[in-house]
């Protein structure tokens, strides 16, 4: 698609594109300490996305109610899901009212009481409490750190930084089974567990008590000379002046007049209503293609897998842990290469695959035939490791494309007006999606089979490709600007005159 900046109006924008200097990766240390310190609530995100699934091994042993009660297991773990839910519902509109750098702070203070109250948990419904407190903290920070960082990057190392936000979610996934497997042999193993996360949680609270707002939410809400104040930290001179016209033009062209937005505005919009659609789109298929499935109940998966010791299923699940951070290493160096799009495609094809080589080990390990009762034993151990290579090969294709893609897309596709609601509204959707599959994998897996779950898990892959191919644009290298542009011309073509549409839609 061609994206025309010629309309009327955008003569200014247009010269402040082609005339932007490029900057690479590392060229800014402030832009990467903005990214490092937001990235903390990317780690906490991913550390209570990992521990729960080691310390409900050792729940099970403390609480018996707990232990052959799949309900309640599956609630303990989704309980943070619900929570999540509902923080990044009211995320949105906490980030575009009060910021980033405040939700950032509310946020903090959720997952570390949320972690105290787990720690002191007596049963396990205080521990379902302190699930849902972590919860909100995780949903506020899901929203809050992929904008912040956008909106502090250029935007032809936009897709790298935000992705540095998912590589601190896989990074804290892999420090979860590092704690779960270090406090294997400690008195009250998952007290330790699930209380350690307040640590990193309070450090990103004093950090941030020192970082700045957002420039551009600063801009939107007519703070200029602060939010110049922190771009003349992160541009030169000449790219200053082209980032200033650029939201100049941007705040010209919101969508309200007053600079402000509602929910009801997203539905009644049609580049808006797109826009939404392909960032939920995505949202929703990251979860229903099985990232959290598998990093939720790894250890569980590979106990039915035929490894019954609970160390070596975390170790095993540690090795998968490191390759989902190794993975997204890899993708944050191809997002601003390949572009989104192609990276997501790719990433799907091969999910599919690995996929059904995983579904096939569980079938083939559960067929009478294949395994008699006299080789079981020798038969089922291969069929185990099977298994696990194919949870590898999935984390392999998954952690570079469908890990960090949703999230750069939905942190650059909305208006700045926009930006906080619809992003927390398509985070909404994620932990919706995320609890549904939290929520009903063990019992499904209970109905017909390990096997056959994943084979449905990868004929969602399948529609996920279909989705991406449709209704997902390229968004690589594109200021936000350009990319509001694009959106018009999606829903509009060259029909009319887009500053009629910006001024007149509701």
């Amino acid at each position: 698609m061609t994206i025309d900046l010629s309309m009327p109006g955008s003569s200014g924008l247009l010269d402040a594109v082609e005339g932007k200097k490029h900057m690479n990766f590392f060229s800014n240390r402030y832009v990467l300490a903005l990214t490092g310190a937001a990235g903390i609530g990317g780690f906490l995100f991913g550390y209570d996305t990992g521990v729960i699934s080691g310390a409900l091994l050792y729940v099970r042993d403390d609480f018996p109610a707990v232990r052959d009660n799949y309900f309640l297991q599956e609630t303990i773990v989704s309980m943070a899901l619900v929570g999540a839910m509902i923080g990044a519902a009211g995320g949105g509109w906490i980030n575009d009212t009060y910021g980033r750098r405040n939700s950032t702070l509310v946020a903090d203070m959720l997952f570390a009481l949320g972690s105290l109250v787990m720690c002191a948990a007596g049963g396990p419904y205080i521990l379902i409490l302190g699930r849902l407190l972590v919860g909100l903290g995780v949903g506020i920070a899901s929203v809050t750190a992929p904008v912040y960082i956008a909106e502090a990057a250029p935007s032809e190392i936009r897709g790298g930084l935000v992705s540095t936000n998912v590589l601190m979610i896989t990074g804290g996934q892999f420090f979860s089974y590092l704690i779960n497997l270090g406090f294997t042999e400690v008195p009250g193993t998952w007290r330790w567990m699930l209380g350690v996360a307040a640590v990193p949680a309070i450090l990103q609270f004093v950090l941030m008590l020192f970082l700045p707002e957002s420039p551009r939410w600063l801009f939107w809400k007519d703070q200029k000379a602060k939010a110049i104040s922190v771009l003349e930290k992160i541009y030169d001179s000449d790219r200053l002046e082209e980032e200033l016209e650029l939201l100049a033009s941007s705040s010209m062209h919101e969508f309200q007049s007053d600079g402000t937005g509602s929910y009801l505005d997203i539905f009644k919009s049609k580049e808006l209503r797109l826009a939404f659609f392909a960032g939920a789109g995505l949202q929703a298929f990251q979860q229903f293609t099985g990232i959290n499935t598998v990093m939720y109940y790894s250890p569980t998966i590979v106990q039915m897998a035929g490894f019954t010791s609970n160390k070596l299923a975390l170790l095993l699940s540690l090795i998968v842990a490191g390759m989902n951070a190794a993975g997204t290493i890899v993708g944050i160096y191809l997002i601003d290469r390949c572009g989104r799009r192609r990276l997501a495609l790719t990433s799907l094809a091969g999910v599919v695959i690995s996929l059904v080589i995983l579904a096939m080990a569980f079938i083939l390990q559960s067929s009478s035939d294949l395994c008699s009762s006299t080789l079981s034993g020798g038969c089922q151990g291969a069929l185990g490791w099977f298994a696990v290579v194919g949870l590898a090969l999935y984390i392999a294709f998954f952690s570079p494309g469908m890990g960090p893609v949703p999230w750069a897309v939905n942190s650059e596709i909305y208006p700045e007006a926009y930006r906080g609601m619809c992003g927390g509204m398509s985070a909404t959707v994620n932990w919706v999606s995320n609890l549904i599959v939290a929520q009903t994998f063990l019992s499904i897996v209970g109905l017909v089979g390990t096997g056959p779950t994943f084979l449905i898990i990868a004929g969602i892959a399948v529609l996920a490709f279909i989705f991406v191919a449709l209704y997902v644009p390229e968004t690589k290298g594109l200021s936000f600007e350009q990319v509001e542009l694009m959106w018009k011309e999606r829903a509009w073509g060259n029909q009319g005159n887009y500053q009629g549409l910006l001024t007149s839609a509701p």
